[in-house]
């Protein structure tokens, strides 16, 4: 007796299937065609490399626009050009929204909205990471002819600030992100555009050239010289979509996958009482001369480990995220070779911003500084400098994570005092400003060679050998400047030998985790 082993659904089963191959077709040999002229893969490749492999779940993907003949056939599909759903990196699940610029121009308004705001509430109700590749035209008028109507243009669904609030967000620009584009590369904890194929805009160029009357081309107009080097819009540049897809991986492996979990420590083979005799030589004896920061930081912190975040804009100071003994916490340095390693306007909102990423997710700050003051002159005038220091000011302030400082060599004026937290927003409560200085640390209200020519510019000029004056004050008030006065007076807690700011660092990291975990669990601070 023969059997049929067909389904009962076999005929229903088979139109799914037959949808998802048309799905996974997305724009059509023409469009993917064109995507790869562009220099760009198409959004599930995107998918695919940034997940670990087999690890992506996709959600939708039936959604698009169907063409049935009268028999009720299906006779074309079109499918939505957004890829949505979970993955997992590194073995840790996120959330993934994918822009498909093959199908309309990746456009917004084509798209069905629903789809990708479901999809980053799912986001948020897990307690997710979200990650979005954005790729994405922004409106377009064509929707009119579809529609009959207009849209008001409102994303009600979109939990676009309660994500911020509780789960890593990341942004990945991979073509012309404009209008509502812009927007979801800007909307993230961190932000990654590819340099000549990634543009970020409010308006692309046709839109420009109707308001503005302005001829200018898209890379000019929002390409990575404009945002990751000048505005500092969008945080980290990447050399092609396959380094934009490994800093987003990178960068998420610091993070908990929310605000309510501590990040995660991974095992290390870096010894946390490793000491490197030529960090003892690190600082130059010349106040003249500069040192590379970044050469210190790789010694100091977990080998290869070190994550940097905005290296292009804000140079005076640099942010990264990096590890102690496997621990991930924030870092901040002073840069001697930009600007002088001023605080400038753009240094400031960098940051800014840095804190108050590490604060939401709970990442130790380890401050090294080397500030000889806030920038002077009419151009930090203009750029606000002050007051952007002050917005800055507020965010040390409210951080409640642990907070290190060690002075490399200065702390000088507004900018060196804004090394950690003074006043804190508690009255009742003063935070502890746990500070070290190296032997070549100096600080105070003002340098010393510029304090010298300001106060004694008279006796100077009329010296019979103002060199020799200025020279022989300079060094009378650098003797009294010697950071072991100040420890003396434990005005802080000590001077190090640089050599052991490793260890150092490992056991305050050590020190400060049940702290950690009582911020994590809302457990009050006590006065």
């Amino acid at each position: 007796m023969k059997t049929d082993t067909k389904p009962v659904w076999h005929t229903e089963i088979a139109d799914i299937e037959h949808r998802r191959a048309l799905a996974r077709e997305m724009g059509g040999d023409e469009g993917i065609a064109r995507q790869r002229r562009s220099g760009k893969q198409t959004v599930r490749e995107r998918v695919d490399q940034l997940c670990d492999p087999d690890s992506f779940r996709e959600f939708g993907s039936l959604v698009g626009k169907a063409v049935y003949g009268d028999d009720g056939a299906l006779e074309s599909f079109t499918p939505a050009n957004a890829v949505v759903g979970t993955g997992k990196v590194d073995g840790r699940t996120i959330c993934v929204a994918a822009d498909d610029f093959t199908i309309r121009g990746g456009s917004s308004e084509a798209a069905n909205p629903d789809k990708w705001v479901y999809l980053e509430r799912l986001a948020l109700e897990s307690a997710k990471p979200l990650v979005r590749l954005v790729d994405t035209a922004g409106g377009s008028i064509k929707l009119l002819d579809q529609n009959q109507t207009t849209r008001f243009p409102d994303y009600s669904k979109w939990p676009i600030l309660p994500l911020l609030e509780a789960v890593p967000v990341v942004s990945v620009a991979m073509g012309a992100c404009a209008g509502l584009g812009a927007l979801k590369v800007v909307a993230s904890h961190f932000s990654v555009m590819v340099r000549d194929t990634s543009q970020v805009f409010a308006a692309g160029p046709p839109l420009v050239r109707q308001a503005l009357g302005v001829e200018i081309d898209k890379n000019d107009l929002g390409g990575y010289r404009v945002h990751s080097r000048k505005s500092g819009m969008v945080d980290n540049e990447a050399v092609d979509e396959a380094d934009a897809l490994d800093q987003t991986r990178r960068f998420l492996s610091f993070l908990p996958p929310n605000v309510w979990t501590l990040p995660p420590v991974v095992k290390t083979d870096d010894p946390t009482d490793r000491e490197d005799a030529w960090l003892d030589s690190a600082i130059p004896h010349d106040r003249r001369k500069v040192y590379d920061p970044r050469k210190i930081l790789d010694t100091i912190f977990d080998r290869g480990s070190r994550f940097e975040i905005g290296r292009y804009h804000g140079k005076s100071v640099i942010t990264s995220l990096a590890r102690l003994g496997g621990v991930p916490v924030g870092v901040m340095a002073g840069d001697p070779r930009e600007m002088g390693g001023a605080m400038t306007a753009a240094a400031c909102r960098k940051m800014e911003q840095f804190i108050e990423l590490c604060d939401r997710f709970h990442l130790p700050m380890i401050n090294l500084v080397d500030q000889p003051g806030t920038m002077a002159g009419l151009d930090a005038e203009l750029a606000g400098t002050v007051g952007n220091a002050f917005r800055m000011m507020k965010a040390i302030e409210r951080a409640k994570i642990p907070w290190v400082t060690i002075v490399l060599r200065r702390a000088f004026g507004l900018g060196g005092g804004l090394h950690g937290a003074q006043f804190g927003l508690d009255g009742a409560r003063r935070p502890l400003n746990h500070r070290f200085g190296w032997p070549s640390a100096r600080w105070g209200s003002i340098p010393v060679e510029g304090g010298v020519r300001a106060a004694f510019r008279r006796d100077i000029e009329a010296a019979e050998d103002p060199a020799g004056t200025q020279a022989e004050l300079e060094a009378h008030y650098h003797a009294l400047s010697n950071p072991m006065r100040t420890a003396e007076r434990f005005l802080i807690v000590d001077i190090v030998e640089p050599r052991t700011t490793r260890r150092l660092l490992c056991e305050w990291v050590e020190l400060c985790s049940d702290r950690l975990r009582m911020i994590v669990e809302g457990v009050p601070r006590q006065n």
